[in-house]
């Protein structure tokens, strides 16, 4: 079976191969005919460093010393802060709540319980439009500003086993607090757990204008290391490593000195090359192991434990103060920002009222960003509310967030050689409109992971990821697997 579009690529399904990839690309004054084989996936290259697009990294705030936000006149936390069923609000408008309070949780088993980052009055339980899209339930808190601590919130005994560690870690409400916001309790109860020997910490930060988990990594070091001391020791891991971009020498130095006093010999740093996206656990994975991580494939069947810095840190945090998840780090930066700056809020807090602890704008935003510019969510409005999962708040002005004018591709290829995986954004782009189903399975639109690089990289400034994760829904309702 052939494929053929006018960019000249052709796509041969054979019998012994998935399918086999003529990809003629320009380099220079000279064309390099590459082809390439996939068997079972995606393959392993040969390659030392999977591709990846140097993008300006903008750490503005660096430098700025995390500051802790006074407590709002409002909060509104909530109910889907995680990937999996949503909580139900344990609590009812006119109910009094303390700091650390359990207010909302489910029985389902990808689930965390949700918690007060406040004391004082609910106000009321109301649906409104979530950065994802849907409609989430929020309970409304006018606080009382006294910070009254509940009484749940106690220090948590040594667990016995991994069963109370995971126990305990679920009742924190632990998230992964690097984008997914997958429930931190089912990541660290692997059902291959006798194959799993290594922790792998994701400090890379690889996203512009982010530096909050560079923060972390200074500020919170002790927790960080006891966090990851807890991990390996219930979870029975060897090794852990620490990866972090070679654009924060400070923190790998930090980190080191750290270790080094603590007599800690099997958790060590790990240096990454400070290009993007080398945060992602799939690249993560194959530059530290080298090895190849499909679509769908989890850490633990590569033999690791993978986890965000700041969620790692989150599990020393909680088993030292019995605190549960209840205030973020957040970086705050963009142009339309007045004093972008590095900011500890309560879950729940307003876009807006943290902007205005951050001086306000400088001029009307015309885009704001829950995360980085690669793959953070754009939101409607400055109403909606913090997250676990949000660590950072970037607004931009009319001509920073101007979308430049697409226009036709010039066949460079330049999207292909920025891609992690190696695949043909170009020809997915194409299948896609098509709505060419199995053009695009075969194409493995199902292996992009959606960091955007070919977006990035294309100077004809066609949104090629963004194609992909609507290619990936013709797939899925074409019934192709």
């Amino acid at each position: 079976m052939i494929y053929s579009n006018m960019y000249g690529y052709d796509y041969l399904k054979a019998e012994k191969l998935t399918y086999g990839l003529f990809f003629l690309s320009a380099v220079g004054h000279n064309a390099i005919i590459q082809l390439c084989y996939r068997k079972d996936g995606l393959i392993n290259m040969g390659k030392k460093h999977l591709s990846s697009v140097h993008v300006s990294h903008h750490k503005n705030t660096a430098a700025c010393a995390s500051e802790v936000m006074p407590i709002p006149d409002i909060v509104k936390i909530s109910m889907s802060q995680h990937i999996g069923a949503p909580c139900k609000p344990l609590v009812a408008k006119g109910d009094y709540v303390k700091v650390g309070q359990k207010i909302g949780d489910t029985d389902a088993f990808v689930s965390a319980p949700i918690h007060s980052s406040v004391s004082g009055t609910v106000t009321g339980i109301e649906q409104a439009r979530s950065a994802a899209g849907g409609y989430d339930t929020l309970v409304v808190i006018e606080p009382d500003k006294k910070q009254e601590i509940s009484e749940e919130v106690q220090i948590p005994e040594e667990p016995k086993d991994l069963a109370e560690f995971v126990a305990d870690v679920r009742k924190a409400g632990i998230v992964g607090l690097g984008g997914a916001a997958f429930p931190t309790s089912i990541k660290f109860n692997p059902k291959n757990l006798d194959d799993v020997h290594y922790l792998v910490v994701n400090a890379a930060e690889c996203e512009p204008y982010i530096t909050s988990d560079h923060r972390t990594m200074l500020e919170d070091t002790e927790d960080l290391i006891r966090g990851c001391q807890l991990i390996m020791k219930y979870d029975g891991l060897d090794h852990g490593y620490i990866a972090i971009e070679d654009n924060k020498p400070d923190a790998i130095e930090h980190i080191n000195k750290a270790l080094k006093e603590h007599g800690i010999d099997n958790i060590e740093t790990f240096s990454l090359q400070a290009n993007y996206p080398k945060g992602a656990e799939r690249v993560l994975v194959y530059e530290i192991f080298g090895k190849v991580m499909n679509a769908g494939v989890l850490p633990a069947d590569m033999g690791c434990i993978l986890d965000n810095v700041n969620t790692v840190t989150k599990v020393g945090h909680y088993f030292r103060t019995g605190v549960p998840l209840i205030a973020k780090k957040l970086t705050v930066d963009g142009d339309a920002v007045k004093e972008p700056k590095n900011v500890i809020v309560p879950i729940g807090t307003l876009v807006h009222d943290v902007i205005d602890y951050c001086g306000g704008y400088k001029e009307e935003p015309r885009k704001i960003l829950m995360g980085g510019p690669m793959m953070g969510r754009a939101i409607p409005t400055d109403e909606m509310p913090i997250v676990k999962n949000n660590n950072a708040i970037l607004a931009f002005s009319k001509e920073k967030a101007q979308v430049k004018m697409e226009t036709a591709c010039i066949n460079c290829g330049r999207c292909h050689q920025a891609c992690p995986f190696d695949l043909i954004p170009t020809a997915l782009a194409d299948a896609y409109e098509r709505h060419d189903a199995q053009a695009l399975f075969d194409l493995d639109v199902n292996q992009c992971m959606n960091c955007g690089s070919c977006s990035y990289i294309c100077p004809a400034h066609r949104p090629l990821a963004f194609m992909n994760t609507l290619g990936k829904s013709i797939v899925k309702e074409a019934g192709i697997k």
